[in-house]
């Protein structure tokens, strides 16, 4: 298993598990995004993105936004991985900190990530942050991590290096896609307020 870059040709893929995950794929480029990959099978098995928002003052805000695994490789570090790989580049576009907004604060906690107020958010994330609380039903915390204090718990590095997906029943098109969840974020597919509604629409 490892994580890459995502490439041109996978932008169907990746819009497709971002609108069946009720993601946000506003400003989409796929060159913000990195994949995991089964190198077995070449499986994908998640995704993740770090965007950039432009500030008044003509600097620049990194979010980790869209962190998503599919249905049989949730639990085994794929997550965490495309977090640190995400990060790593951040880091290397010089961005001495990353920001997130996310409804499960426990699960970016253990990687060094911190609750921030509202206000010490970017201008452009403050708005972000309002958009966000209107659409979902949780609560949306702001956190905030160091670049260089990310850490990967050693449990997650270990499950990653045996991840292997699990063969799921035969399912419809529409049921594939809506059984793509973000990992460990404590979305319940069959649960959620907001879903992917095949038919043009979200719900």
């Amino acid at each position: 298993m490892y994580v890459r870059d995502a490439r041109n040709r996978e932008e169907v893929w990746l819009l497709d598990h971002i609108e069946a995950m009720g993601l946000d794929h506003r400003a989409f480029r796929s060159r913000d995004y990195v994949v995991a990959i089964d190198e077995t099978t070449d499986t994908k098995a998640g995704f993740g993105r770090i965007r950039i928002h432009q500030r008044p003052d003509d600097a620049e805000a990194a979010e980790l936004t869209s962190i998503g695994v599919l249905d049989g490789w949730r639990g085994q570090g794929v997550g965490a991985h495309v977090v640190e790989r995400l990060l790593d580049y951040a880091g290397d576009a010089g961005f001495d900190e990353v920001y997130a907004l996310v409804p499960v604060p426990d699960y970016f906690a253990q990687f060094g990530f911190t609750v921030i107020d509202d206000d010490a958010l970017p201008d452009p994330l403050i708005d972000r942050l309002d958009d966000k609380r209107d659409r979902s039903a949780e609560p949306i915390v702001p956190m905030r991590i160091d670049v260089d204090r990310f850490r990967m718990p050693e449990p997650l590095r270990e499950r990653f290096k045996h991840a292997g997906g699990e063969r799921q029943p035969e399912v419809s098109e529409e049921e594939d896609q809506t059984t793509a969840i973000a990992e460990e974020l404590g979305i319940d597919p069959d649960e959620a307020t907001y879903k992917y509604d095949p038919s043009g629409g979200k719900r």
